[in-house]
Order: structure tokens, then sequence, then C-alpha cells
């Protein structure tokens, strides 16, 4: 074993998939017996895990860095480690300005980091069978796919993750099958995008059959989410899956990025707004009590003013029910680096302040209209007087939140009655 891993600490930034990739390799280095802190002052090995994708994502990972290499000159911390998308996409420019950094590794190099901490070949088969949960012990997130085809102008994930590899379907329920004997309840489906599933393997298949075989599994196993869906790839065939489904949550995230069509061609989404329509207007058919999340860009190069109100007149027309909004960030080697990234910092900031307020307005008057009834909640955690949950209409960080009253416990689904509501949470307490 290298001399100087004796407790380890393991920092993961970024997305769900970030998060995996870290359960994948705290698993094996439980596996190789090496020890876990949760404490970065007690650690030996301090692992970073960054992400790449925006710029105020790598100034958090870099920030993450230079505070570690702090606890080198003032801690018994030895050696650092940094691994994921920002060092897969820049190792050479990090090598030379971090020079305090011991090595840097990939987002899938997972062997080979518990090779370099143990001194040894790390041989098992598959990595993902010793994966360790980062998420409270009911919930877990299902990677189907890694990379992306899909070339969007102003995304970088395809420079750092490379192409779309999907998992073949019998892999998958092998790991969710493992995860449910676990514990697990919810399953939070993700890749860079999901809708695209199965296209890549040599004998094609497609997401709405991956959702039914993951939707014959048995309890505790009750709910299944579906994340990252792209509206050009959300076919029929798997909008009538999903219905058919016992254990879908009744809730898609489905990323749109725009409503205008000038804007949305130079991003080569695939759809137009009328297309985009068309598929939210087929999903509230087959599945008329869906809940929608969406995230949009504010401030793309050449976003007028007449485009910004485009995409503030969809939002106010589909009343998605919850958005997530981000101002455009110049992504290195994209396509949309070639453009003009002239509209104004302030202009971006002063757009997506206008778009919060609209969707608040939105979800406030959808979750006022749920007081007085009663809710299916899981509980995600315990405060001293009362719980933290989500219905199933709510992702864990990104979502709204039920704050629950009356005796319960973690991981347990609880009837609710809403009491009362606001723009970001739910009310109510306990119904036996």
């Amino acid at each position: 074993m290298n001399e100087m891993t004796k407790n380890i600490y393991l920092l993961s930034l970024g997305c769900a998939k970030n998060l995996v990739d870290s359960e994948i390799l705290i698993g094996g280095l439980k596996q190789s017996n090496l020890l876990i802190t949760t404490v970065p002052e007690k650690a030996d090995t301090i692992i970073i895990n960054t992400c790449g994708f925006l710029d105020q994502a790598r100034e958090e990972s870099i920030d993450a860095i230079i505070e570690a290499t702090e606890l080198k000159k003032t801690g018994k911390l030895q050696q650092l480690i940094v691994m994921g998308c920002l060092s897969e996409r820049y190792p050479g420019q990090l090598k030379k300005e971090l020079p305090e950094v011991d090595r840097f590794f990939g987002v899938n190099d997972h062997r080979q980091i518990v090779s370099y901490l143990t001194g040894k070949p790390f041989l098992k088969d598959d990595p993902l069978y010793w994966r360790f949960l980062l998420t409270p012990s009911h919930y877990a997130y299902l990677k189907i796919a890694e990379g992306c085809d899909n070339g969007c102008s102003f995304c970088s994930i395809p420079l750092m993750r490379g192409k779309q590899i999907s998992r073949p379907i019998d892999v998958i329920i092998t790991e969710a099958e493992r995860l449910v004997d676990s514990g697990v309840k919810e399953f939070l489906v993700i890749a860079q995008d999901t809708t695209s599933y199965g296209w890549d393997l040599p004998k094609k298949t497609h997401l709405g059959k991956l959702m039914i075989e993951l939707d014959k599994i048995g309890d505790p196993l009750k709910w299944i989410r579906l994340h990252y869906a792209h509206p050009a790839h959300l076919s029929q065939n798997i909008i009538d899956s999903l219905a058919e489904m016992n254990k879908f949550c009744k809730y898609l995230d489905m990323p749109i990025q725009h409503a205008s069509d000038k804007i949305l061609s130079s991003m080569r989404r695939g759809l137009g707004q009328a297309g985009i329509r068309n598929r939210i207007t087929k999903l509230r058919k087959v599945i008329p009590d869906i809940r929608l999340r969406t995230t949009v860009i504010v401030g793309y190069p050449g976003e007028t003013e007449k485009d910004f109100n485009q995409l503030c007149d969809f939002i106010e027309e589909i009343r998605f029910d919850r958005l997530g909004i981000f101002t455009y960030s110049e992504e290195e080697g994209t396509i949309a680096e070639r453009l003009r990234d002239n509209v104004p910092r302030k202009l971006k900031n002063d757009r997506k302040l206008h778009l919060q307020k609209l969707q608040n307005s939105i979800m406030l008057e959808k979750n006022e209209s749920l007081i007085n009834s009663t809710m299916d909640v899981l509980i995600d955690e315990i405060k001293e007087n009362y719980a933290i949950g989500r219905t199933e209409f709510d992702s864990p960080d990104v979502d709204n939140i039920v704050k629950v009253y009356g005796a319960t416990e973690i991981g347990k689904f609880e009837k609710v009655l809403i009491t009362d509501a606001s723009e970001f949470e739910l009310i109510g307490k306990v119904i036996n």
C-alpha cells in the first residue's frame, strides 16, 4: 500500500453523474480495505472529483483544490489527487498551474486510482459491484450511459466524457436489483441524454424497454424517476412505455434550453418551439397528471429582446412545474465559442431574474392549489421539530421540498395532508 495512504477524504463536485463516479470509487477503496474519513482535516489523502462544465463549476473545483493544498502546508495532508471532468479536459494545464497536486486522473480511472493508492492492481471485474452510496440509503442514481453524441453548440460534455456508451440492459438491471436488495426505494435514472439510450449498443434497444424492465423489480422499490430527457429524442414509444409503468414517478426532467426558433437552431437542439410544444402535448395527453421540469439558458450569443420574450411567453404558456435557469457561459472548444458573446453580463442576470420571478408566481399558484390535498411523501431528512421530504413530483436537491410535521423516519413513505405552501415548499402533517 502507498505509505502515505491511511485515511482518505473524497470531495465530489458537480452533477449526479459525478456523484455516481465518486460512489464507485469509494466502493473500490473500501473493498481494498482503505479507510474513508468524512473530515478533510483528518485525511492523509484527499481526492477531489471535479466538475468542468461551466465557469462557476470550474471555479468551485479550482477553489477546492487550492483549499486542499493549504492543508498540505498546515495539516497532516500528505497527498492530493484530482480526478473528474476538469482533470480529464485540462490535464496538462492543471499540472503546470497546480504543482501541489500529486496526481491527476480522468473521469473513468477508478481502477487506476485504487491501484495508485494501494500499490497493486485492482482486479475486480466490475467496480460498480462495490459501489458505496453517498446519497441517503433509500434513493440512488442509476446511470444508464456515459458520454453524449448530441453536439449541442454550447455544451462541452462530449469533449470531457466522450461519445455515448450505453450500458446493456442486463447489466443495469443487475445493479438495480443489488441496490434494491440493500434498501433503495427510489431510482433516479440519469445519463447525459437518457432518451437516446441504447442506440449505440450492438443490438439496438431503447429507453422504453429499459424502463419497463426496471418497473418489474419488486419491493422495496416504489419510485422510478427519469432525468435529462432530450425533447428531440422523446419518441411516442418512450412516452407509451412510461405510461405503462406502475413505479414511474409522474415527473419528467426535459431540458428545452430555449423557445426561440432562431436560438434553438443555433444551439443545434434538433427541434423548434413547435416541435417542443408537440412533445409536451403528447406527454400530457398520454400521462395527464405528469409534472414537467425543464432548464433554459438565457443570454446565449445573439439572443435579442424578441428571442427572450418568446422564451418568457412559452414559459408562461406551458407552465412548467419546475424550472432551472442558467446564464450562458462560453465553453472552450464548443461550436458556440465561435459566436460573438454579445449579451452583457448584467443583461444576462436581469433576464434570469425576470424569468425567475415569472416562474415563482407559477409555482406559487400550483403549490397553493395543493392545500387540503393528501400526498405521498418520501422522508429524506429529520430536523429537530419536523422532517423534510419530497413528493413524486420533486427530485432531490433541485426541486421543491415538503416540510412534514408528525412522527416519522428517514426513508419512510408517509401520507401527508398539505396545510400550507410557498413557491418552493409545501407544509403538511402526517395522517394515519
